[in-house]
């Protein structure tokens, strides 16, 4: 079954989740206590989302750089993949969220890609919110892959962006915790993207700041390398 949402409705936002370690190293905890209070913003941001006119919103989770971190501190992100996985997925399905995740999956632990594919099978109907969650993502290798399944007399820019899969161009990309790059996320989906930077980590990123993001966004002056007509006028 097609969601409508794979047709495009509302806006693409995108959220580099940053600062879960420091959020917790400022509170004397551990690393994990920050990853888990992420979590939490997921579902606050999530909800709030569609009343903002967001219709897909993806999210960086887990980059394919992110295998060179501490064996415990991956293994605990990986349990909380597994439990948000089973945990969610029916209060997505009622909310009418589509859960969707991107990456590669042949790395992920045993179980884990089985998870996510019955995920995504139950909440397909969904038509209230593509959440799009990137695990083990790089958008290099994304690219990659993409233009060695087209090849040379297949590429394009309509066929490049069909096929990395996604919904459209990311129309605002979000990135907390202070640091201002794109760390190998969506780089040819954001390639006209507003970006919004915040000090904010991410486990105390909520509705209110995404709100603000939103409204930040609408007030910016989009031309895609083009002209407003009143400037176009004035050049006449």
């Amino acid at each position: 079954m097609q969601s409508p949402l794979d047709r495009r409705s509302g806006l693409h936002a995108a959220i580099i989740m940053d600062g879960n370690g420091r959020w917790a190293r400022a509170r004397g905890l551990p690393r994990g206590a920050g990853h888990r209070a992420g979590v939490k913003a997921i579902q606050q941001v999530a909800e709030a989302a569609p009343a903002l006119g967001i219709g897909t919103l993806t999210l960086y989770a887990f980059s394919s750089d992110n295998w060179r971190r501490p064996a415990e501190e991956v293994g605990g992100l990986m349990r909380l993949l597994r439990a948000y996985l089973r945990g969610e997925t029916e209060r997505l399905a009622r909310s009418g969220t589509r859960l969707t995740v991107i990456g590669r999956r042949n790395r992920l632990p045993a179980g884990i890609p089985e998870a996510i594919a019955r995920a995504e099978a139950a909440t397909e109907a969904g038509d209230r919110l593509n959440l799009r969650i990137a695990v083990d993502y790089s958008s290099r290798d994304a690219i990659l892959a993409a233009a060695a399944r087209l090849g040379p007399e297949g590429l394009s820019r309509d066929a490049m962006s069909e096929a990395l899969c996604g919904p459209g161009d990311v129309d605002l990309l979000i990135r907390t915790g202070g640091e201002k790059r794109l760390s190998d996320f969506l780089l040819w989906e954001a390639a006209y993207a507003e970006l919004h930077f915040t000090e904010r980590m991410w486990p105390d990123f909520g509705a209110a700041d995404l709100a603000a993001a939103v409204a930040d966004f609408s007030a910016r002056d989009r031309r895609f390398g083009g002209l407003n007509p009143p400037l176009l006028t004035a050049a006449a």
